[in-house]
């Protein structure tokens, strides 16, 4: 029988040989990513010299890590070059130190615009049950809200990324959780506020200022509305939603 200081000599013996194992597969992946570096700097650099917009962007590529540098005027071009060196053969990761120069718009008038961009996103049947709220500082947009479906947020950052003047983005959307419960709110939440015949109005406008979202039969009512009395019949008729646990009304008045 096995002694307790042999058992423990032969359970260190198997640590250190397992240590040892992963140091070993660790340097070869290492040594594979690396064989490849210089023709993977090669075909990056090639691919972003066909580019224009990249004349200032520059790659290296340590152990199959591509790092970029440089500048572009679009925030999207930047993430457009790290999507280019990513699908690159051989290429383990990339490492965006990109900086987006473009024009400087001060940070109210960039908000102002994007708010604008952002209103008439995914205009039709889901745009009135995402919401997106903005805040600009030093050029870098955080942008937080809900979305049903995930599509309307992408259109969203797609909106800010293209837009001159963004530096960087810090997306805080979230994505509502499936449910079939939930999307029989949403309907009759749906009918409920836009079949008021004060609040019918809302319809009309492409970009639906009252935004109708939904998690787990809690309802919350965004957007902007023309008078503090419209603001009270919309969370009324949310509120009598059948299936509705909650009503949350942060519906603004608009300013005259």
């Amino acid at each position: 029988m096995m002694t307790r200081k042999q058992s423990f000599k032969k359970l260190a013996g198997s640590l250190l040989a397992v240590g040892l194992l992963s140091a070993t597969l660790m340097a070869e992946t290492s040594a594979a990513a690396s064989r490849y570096d210089t023709q993977l700097q090669n075909a990056v650099t090639q691919k972003l010299a066909s580019k224009s917009q990249y004349n200032d962007v520059k790659a290296s590529v340590e152990d199959g890590i591509v790092t970029l540098t440089g500048t572009v005027d679009l925030y999207q071009r930047k993430l457009d070059a790290a999507k280019l060196a990513r699908k690159t053969s051989n290429s383990q990761g990339v490492r965006n130190l990109i900086t987006v120069a473009g024009p400087n718009v001060p940070d109210a008038r960039l908000e102002q615009k994007l708010a604008k961009k952002l209103t008439y996103v995914r205009t039709g049947y889901d745009s009135t049950f995402d919401y997106f709220a903005i805040g600009v500082k030093d050029g870098v947009v955080t942008v937080e809200g809900q979305d049903r479906t995930g599509v309307g947020r992408d259109e969203a950052l797609a909106e800010i990324a293209n837009m001159p003047g963004v530096k960087d983005v810090i997306d805080n959307v979230s994505i509502e959780p499936v449910s079939p419960f939930d999307d029989s709110v949403r309907l009759r939440a749906l009918r409920a506020i836009y079949g008021d015949s004060v609040l019918s109005k809302y319809a009309i406008d492409p970009a639906r200022p009252i935004r109708i979202i939904v998690v787990n039969g809690h309802v919350t009512l965004y957007g902007s509305v023309d008078s503090t009395m419209d603001r009270n019949i919309a969370g009324l008729r949310a509120g009598g939603v059948f299936g509705a646990f909650s009503v949350e009304n942060k519906l603004q008045v608009a300013k005259s």
